[in-house]
């Protein structure tokens, strides 16, 4: 299986650093979803793993979480994309769960829901916390320069082994035509 962990906000939509809380706020970054569409098309299973602390703020509630999450499936079927899971953490940083990225425990979750191990599967995200926490459970990262992506590479201290793309449309570019170089298994 084809496996691919997106993070939400800076990634496919835009951020923002007062939280996406409502629908009316999420807005899709050009291109975003029609790549999502395009890896659909090769195969592809994608997921999205995001920290959702506006949860525990109390700046928007579940019922909320899901419209913005229905909005955004249904904006991505409208370009024939899917995506197939969407897990978040609605836990405060000082909460000390396992599930907050940097931390791996959403992202094991995910391989275990999908019955695969996320050695060699691809993340991609605009932050640090959305890097390392794929590289500690054996995915290979790639970092966004939408959303807060440009600060995250000037901070530096990335994992190795993450490479830069200026977009999620710039890396199925990339992962679309490594795997085409690649031959089927017998």
């Amino acid at each position: 299986m084809k496996l691919i962990i997106l993070d939400r906000d800076g990634v496919i939509n835009f951020d923002s650093d007062k939280f996406i809380k409502s629908p009316d706020e999420w807005m899709p970054i050009p291109g975003s979803l029609e790549a999502i569409a395009r890896l659909n098309q090769s195969g592809y299973r994608v997921v999205v793993a995001s920290n959702q602390s506006g949860i525990a703020r109390g700046l928007f509630n579940i019922v909320t979480l899901n419209a913005i999450h229905q909005k955004m499936h249904t904006a991505a079927k409208q370009v024939g994309a899917t995506i197939d899971a969407v897990f978040f953490c609605p836990h405060a940083a000082d909460d000390n769960c396992d599930c907050r990225k940097p931390k791996p425990g959403m992202l094991q979750e995910i391989g275990k829901r999908f019955g695969v191990s996320l050695k060699g599967m691809p993340t991609v995200g605009d932050s640090l916390r959305d890097l390392q926490a794929g590289f500690v459970t054996g995915c290979i990262p790639y970092l966004v320069l939408t959303g807060k992506g440009k600060k995250t590479q000037e901070t530096g201290g990335l994992p190795p082994g993450t490479t830069v793309y200026p977009n999620l449309a710039a890396v199925v570019d990339h992962l679309l035509k490594t795997n085409a170089d690649v031959p089927e298994a017998a």
